[in-house]
């Protein structure tokens, strides 16, 4: 496929990076041409990501840590050096203060949990709040929600404005005195809205109460600096940012992981064991237990590595471009009614919209009988839906990989819907 705008300013040389995404070349239904407009779901893998887990396979595997013999090294090494790599990607000021889960739902999940099992000043109890926002994932809900009803604390929410932005309004009946912990996403999954993280922040601080960031649409897409956005905890998936699935990270900060407790028992999380007690490992190993995802870490440190080697303010203004056409472009489409902020400037590379009467699932049935990958339905994230009263929505989200000329073809997709449905 060509680019039909290559003419738009910061784009990067996605002929070039395309190469380096087989399933790109993909054609489907016969002689459709494979337009991927779904990497806010998962995005896709380059070769050298590939590449990396089948060296690991074929070379290197073994259990970590505990191995005296060469490949428990070469693993050992291989897994560490990975943490390194993230820890220097986020900017985080200890390699001990990133986590490997297994997503960012367990990283959101080990939280919640370690919370509710805390001595004070960070227990999470009936005489306390949690905050979340209306926008949420569901990853970011239920695991708050199931927190609450066992401990009894309140569970209290920023609400939607009308454009897609949180109602900050009443931010100190919200957060008050008795907030333990204000969790929120950086970047909406549904809307693309980009948060204002600083006054969160600010008046979590004034109060006391931890701040968790979940930067899943976020750390793919541009600079993530943990120590710059003065947060807790940030989590982040690797599947989105062009790593293998089964992969997540919690980052904390060190004084934290110190005082708070494991999530999870097992091997390498202990440090000694008796049948009466056991003491834990130092952070990170303490919320590691058992073998821990060994390739998968690999293959989130060779992603790491290759988006650097791109650059991830590159990789900004690229997807910056991109929306921006893409907003432009849908707007004029009859009937379509983009959910979310309109503007391309504080916003993210996920377009969710509706398209008059017909059914989300319709519209992405259609447009994948033309090659064209788009995600359809609640997006893990009902109450967005119920805010704005539509029964879901058709999300197209951009990357790295993206062209004008891919808009192009969802908007003449999106053409042929319309005529399809009369």
């Amino acid at each position: 496929m060509t680019d039909a705008r290559q003419g738009l300013p910061g784009l990067l040389d996605t002929e070039a990076i395309r190469k380096d995404f087989p399933i790109l070349d993909r054609v489907i239904h016969g002689d459709k041409k494979l337009v991927y407009l779904d990497s806010a779901a998962s995005s896709q893998k380059p070769r050298q990501v590939i590449d990396a887990l089948s060296d690991y396979y074929e070379r290197h595997h073994a259990n970590v840590h505990r191995g005296i013999h060469v490949l428990a090294d070469e693993a050992t090494a291989l897994y560490e050096g990975a943490r390194d790599k993230v820890a220097a990607f986020i900017n985080a000021p200890s390699r001990d203060e990133v986590i490997f889960t297994k997503n960012a739902s367990e990283s959101l999940n080990l939280v919640a949990n370690m919370l509710g099992w805390a001595d004070e000043p960070y227990r999470v109890d009936r005489d306390t709040e949690i905050v979340i926002t209306e926008m949420e994932h569901h990853s970011n809900i239920v695991p708050w929600q199931l927190l609450a009803q066992r401990t009894g604390a309140k569970l209290k929410w920023f609400g939607l404005t009308d454009d897609g932005r949180l109602d900050l309004s009443n931010i100190e009946e919200v957060i008050t005195e008795k907030t333990k912990i204000v969790s929120f996403v950086l970047v909406s999954n549904i809307l693309g809205t980009v948060n204002p993280v600083e006054a969160i922040v600010r008046r979590a601080q004034e109060v006391g109460a931890l701040v968790l960031i979940d930067a899943s649409q976020a750390a793919p897409h541009a600079p993530l600096d943990v120590q710059a956005l003065q947060a807790d905890f940030v989590a982040f998936t690797g599947h989105k940012m062009c790593g293998p699935t089964g992969i997540g990270v919690l980052w904390g900060r060190q004084e934290l992981l110190e005082d708070l407790p494991p999530f999870l028992g097992g091997g390498e999380m202990i440090e000694t064991v008796s049948m009466h007690s056991s003491t834990y490992a130092p952070a990170p190993h303490k919320f590691e237990a058992g073998t821990p995802p060994i390739a998968q870490a690999v293959g989130l440190g060779a992603a790491v590595d290759y988006l650097n080697s791109i650059g991830m303010e590159k990789i900004a203004a690229h997807e910056h471009a991109i929306t921006e056409y893409a907003v432009k472009r849908l707007i004029e489409v009859p009937d379509l009614r983009i959910i979310g902020p309109v503007s391309a400037e504080d916003r993210g590379a996920a377009i969710s919209f509706t398209l008059g009467d017909i059914h989300p699932h319709d519209v992405g049935q259609v447009l994948d009988e033309q090659g064209i990958a788009v995600r359809v339905g609640h997006h893990c994230a009902r109450p967005v839906c119920l805010r704005y009263g539509i029964p879901a929505t058709t999300r197209a989200s951009f990357y790295l990989y993206s062209t004008p000329g891919e808009v192009d073809a969802l908007v003449d997709g999106l053409e042929h819907v319309r005529n399809f449905f009369g």
